[in-house]
């Protein structure tokens, strides 16, 4: 008995060194998006100063130029996976993370950044379709959950890591060229990514996939609590993998009417996060807390505060989720906020400009991405990990958050314009927008928990092959 639980111990160990690695692409991913919000008012600054000379529009196409990046990196890197591997494609990633960093770090002019930021944005994109895959890969049902769900946690963590250093740089340094340190100390989970996924095991599904069972068992063996377990475990994706082959080559999969559905629900799942609007609060904060008077400079430590609260959030999410399950975990969190966005639009709409309307629509952002955080963002990189079967899980991924990092950009767009034309109406229409995002995932997202991914693609044939759809009831471990 003590032998098999510290064969477990040594398991677990293994998986989670595993995950840390490679969720330093995931944290990459996080600095890269957050850290331009502190470098951008030096950039704007004219040349002779120090920055770029950047105009309004000019610091909208290097601030979007990532996103769209992004969205690029997310699509390809999702069909290289496929036929290359998820390691061999994070490897490539951590050098573009690398070149991108150097690149916008020394850029002489805002087309050179606009460029460069959108190769980082390929990266950034490319590990955010790559990094759950693999890690759901190679995890055990019992412990997919959490290891998915630390993807997030360095996504935050990247966030809040980028808020903190550029003020602490801004405040510390007075040189007008701060900005091109606070964009280089990206370098550093670049170089870190790519000298640890050197330690990192194969997917052993691609590995089936591939004919290559030897190395597959190999894997698997290093990885699971017992040799049954590994050996059981294998059958399954053998038996998953033969079936697989039956159907075709990856392109055929689009023709398959359960798999389009199944690509509808990624693609639904990438508006429904998105369209809570959360990176319009993790944009715009300060905009929205000046609608209320409140300073500058408090407006901006209230930044931080945001990344505090979604680190947080995200640890307790990480704890709950193998409890509450995937389904229910959404739905929590898509309610709470509605009601979040309902009382910011009555604050902001109804009450005089004072300092407890400030306060009070602090905190009602810091709700909303308290319950953001802690039950919809993990949830749904962890789904897209789960959903997609093995022979076109990269493809159907990639095709998923390409088309959350181009909801992403029409968010970013679209939010300041509405804040500026309707003021705080804007979160009235945000949550009915949301209202129609828990419709969705009520009738349509499936339960996942407890399930092997070779069960959960069993499960998907059966449900979306043609009988009427009803919630997938999971077993649980």
């Amino acid at each position: 008995m003590s032998s098999n639980r510290n064969a477990t111990r040594a398991s677990s160990k293994i998986l989670w060194r595993i995950a840390a690695i490679t969720t330093l692409g995931s944290l990459g991913f996080g600095y890269d998006t957050g850290v331009i919000s502190g470098a951008l008012p030096f950039m704007a600054l004219d040349a002779s100063q120090g920055g770029l000379g950047l105009t309004p529009v000019s610091e909208g196409l290097v601030a979007s130029s990532l996103i769209f990046g992004g969205a690029f990196g997310a699509l390809f890197a999702g069909q290289l996976s496929d036929r290359y591997g998820r390691l061999g494609v994070l490897k490539a990633l951590a050098i573009l993370f690398a070149l991108g960093a150097l690149g916008t770090s020394v850029s002489p002019d805002m087309w050179s950044m606009v460029v460069t930021r959108f190769m980082l944005g390929i990266a950034v994109g490319g590990a955010s379709s790559t990094v759950p895959v693999l890690i759901a890969e190679l995890a055990a049902p019992k412990h997919r959950g959490r290891l998915v769900c630390q993807s997030e946690l360095m996504i935050v963590s990247g966030q809040c890591l980028a808020y903190i250093t550029s003020a602490s740089l801004a405040h510390l340094f007075e040189s007008p060229f701060i900005w091109r340190y606070m964009l280089a100390i990206a370098l550093v989970p670049a170089v870190l990514l790519y000298v640890g996924m050197q330690f990192v095991p194969t997917s052993p599904r691609w590995l089936v996939s591939k004919g290559r069972i030897a190395e597959a068992r190999t894997v698997l063996a290093g990885i699971r609590d017992t040799q049954p377990e590994a050996e059981r475990e294998l059958k399954e994706i053998i038996a998953q993998c033969n079936l697989e082959r039956q159907h075709g080559g990856v392109l055929s999969t689009l023709r398959e009417p359960w798999l389009l559905k199944l690509l509808a629900i990624g693609i639904g799942l990438g508006f429904v996060i998105q369209f809570t609007g959360v990176n319009a609060f993790m944009y715009y904060t300060p905009m929205i807390l000046k609608e209320t008077g409140m300073g500058t400079h408090a407006a901006l430590t209230a930044t931080i505060g945001n990344g505090v609260i979604s680190v947080i959030a995200t640890l307790i999410g990480m704890w709950v989720i193998n409890r509450m399950g995937r389904r229910s975990m959404l739905l929590l969190g898509l309610t709470v906020v509605v009601l979040a966005q309902i009382f910011l639009g009555v604050v902001l709409n109804f009450m005089p400009t004072s300092l407890l309307q400030s306060y009070l629509a602090l905190s009602g952002v810091l709700v909303f991405l308290f319950f953001m955080q802690m039950c919809i963002g993990p949830v749904y990189w962890l789904l897209m990990s789960e959903l997609f079967p093995t022979r076109a899980r990269g493809l159907m991924n990639g095709i998923s958050v390409s088309l959350f990092w181009v909801f992403n950009a029409i968010v970013a767009f679209v939010f300041p314009v509405l804040l500026g034309a309707l003021g705080g109406m804007t979160f009235f229409l945000f949550a009915v927008v949301n209202i129609g995002s828990i419709i969705f995932c009520t009738l349509w997202l499936p339960e996942t928990k407890g399930l092997t991914l070779e069960e959960i693609e069993q499960q998907m044939e059966q449900h979306f092959g043609g009988r009427k759809w009803r919630a997938v009831e999971a077993k649980a471990y």
